[in-house]
């Protein structure tokens, strides 16, 4: 006897979306791309894999992501390439690659999986998915406001809007920050024996990072650390000030946050978090900011940039704590078959439903089985109606139709007449 194969499972911190779970994703993405697309927003969509150098220019060698977390290999041509860690990159590289940077704006958004090898707990995995919304040619803080009101009306849209918070920072210019960072560093010298082993990595190759530690020992020593905002230039107060005042007009409420920094290296001015207390240490449910310093990395011309990018597993996960979405069944009509003569007339028939009632959701009863367990599949899918044909009907070309949710008698009807019920009952369902 052969021995059995053992079950290959999923890779650690890589989930699959099983068909319960589906209906929840597809429900966010359609409101996302509803609330996108009323302030006009085109999708791109993007490789997955990318040439490693994108990212080790963009995102910076000394991050954790390039250093720990990225999935890289070499491929059969020897180059080196990478699961892409987030999308901003390879956004980019599309546009200048295309040439769709010049003389031009663009307000473009982009969805699907990002990677990275990190230890994985509730709310971070090792693939995960991620919308990113970026714009381009637009240098003034009233994109960086419509970037937060979008976000806003997407969190209303959800029902999630009191339970997330926005923080606003502003990094200044490169210059700015340069001479910032002189300041930040002497600082943390002072204080050298509180700085713990990643903050002493991070002192001499991107000490704003220091800023973000979570390491409840350094806690008091960072409340005193010199704060970036006074610091800034007349030009960076300007554009801060104007987003804010944007902002105070439409009522959308702020906390400035002075450790706010971002966990990538180019970032510039606005930076901003929609964060939570719901989800523990993965609190932060959206992130973006400014990264005009971007595109000349990359190689194009000066021009102006900001983006952000949302974590789709966390809000899904703010959103079932709430357990107020309601989702359309997946299935409208189940047909029910008894007998040889009913199988052939039944598949007949809803190949006719569907000519004629696009977008109804039929499901037609595969594989056989007795009236009774093709009923109680009926009731299970969910399903508004059961047609059911028998031997006796389908010579008759005639059909039963049975409401399964609603108390009403069961009716036998010609088939024509029963296409023109089946019509009007969508077409009121698609009205209401």
């Amino acid at each position: 006897m052969a021995k059995q194969q053992q079950a290959i499972q999923a890779i650690r911190g890589m989930h699959d979306i099983l068909p319960d779970q589906s209906p929840y994703w597809q429900w966010l993405e359609q409101n996302a791309r509803q609330v996108l697309g009323c302030y006009g927003y085109q999708e791109i969509r993007l490789p997955i894999v990318e040439k490693t150098e994108l990212f080790k220019r963009s995102i910076g060698e000394v991050t954790d992501i390039v250093e720990k977390e990225m999935y890289t290999f070499d491929d059969r041509n020897g180059d080196s390439l990478t699961l892409r860690p987030e999308g901003t990159a390879g956004c980019l590289r599309a546009c200048l690659e295309h040439g769709l940077l010049h003389n031009q704006t663009h307000r473009l958004w982009y969805y699907g999986p990002m990677f990275r090898h990190e230890r994985p707990q509730k709310g971070r995995y090792r693939q995960f998915y991620q919308l990113g919304v970026e714009t381009y040619g637009m240098p003034g803080p009233d994109v960086d406001a419509e970037m937060i009101l979008l976000t806003d009306r997407l969190w209303k849209k959800l029902g999630i809007r009191d339970k997330v918070a926005l923080q606003l920072n502003s990094l200044g210019t490169s210059a700015e920050r340069a001479a910032y960072r002189g300041v930040l560093v002497e600082y943390f010298k002072q204080h050298i024996d509180v700085l713990d082993e990643d903050s002493l990595r991070r002192l001499e190759t991107n000490p704003l990072r220091i800023l973000d530690s979570k390491n409840p020992d350094m806690q008091l020593m960072l409340r005193d650390a010199p704060v970036l905002l006074e610091h800034l230039g007349e030009d960076s107060l300007h554009h801060f000030n104007s987003l804010k005042s944007m902002l105070d007009e439409r009522g959308i409420a702020y906390q400035l946050n002075t450790r706010l920094v971002r966990g990538l290296d180019y970032y510039g001015k606005t930076v901003f978090e929609w964060v939570t207390d719901e989800l523990g240490a993965q609190g932060t449910i959206c992130a973006g900011g400014r990264y005009d310093g971007l595109i000349e990395q990359l190689g194009g011309k000066a021009n102006h940039a900001i983006g952000f990018a949302m974590g789709m597993e966390r809000i899904l996960a703010l959103v079932e704590q709430l357990d107020t979405v309601v989702l359309e069944p997946s299935v409208d009509v189940y047909l029910i078959r008894v007998g040889a003569a009913a199988e052939k007339a039944g598949l007949q028939l809803s190949e006719q439903i569907r000519d004629q009632i696009d977008g109804l959701k039929l499901q037609v009863n595969c594989g056989g089985g007795s009236f009774k367990s093709q009923f109680k599949k009926a009731d299970k899918s969910g399903a508004a109606f059961a047609i059911i044909i028998g031997d006796n009907e389908a010579q008759r070309g005639e059909a039963a139709l049975k409401s399964l949710r609603v108390e009403q008698e069961q009716t036998t009807l010609s088939q024509a007449a029963l296409l023109e019920t089946l019509k009007a009952w969508h077409h009121n369902k698609t009205l209401a």
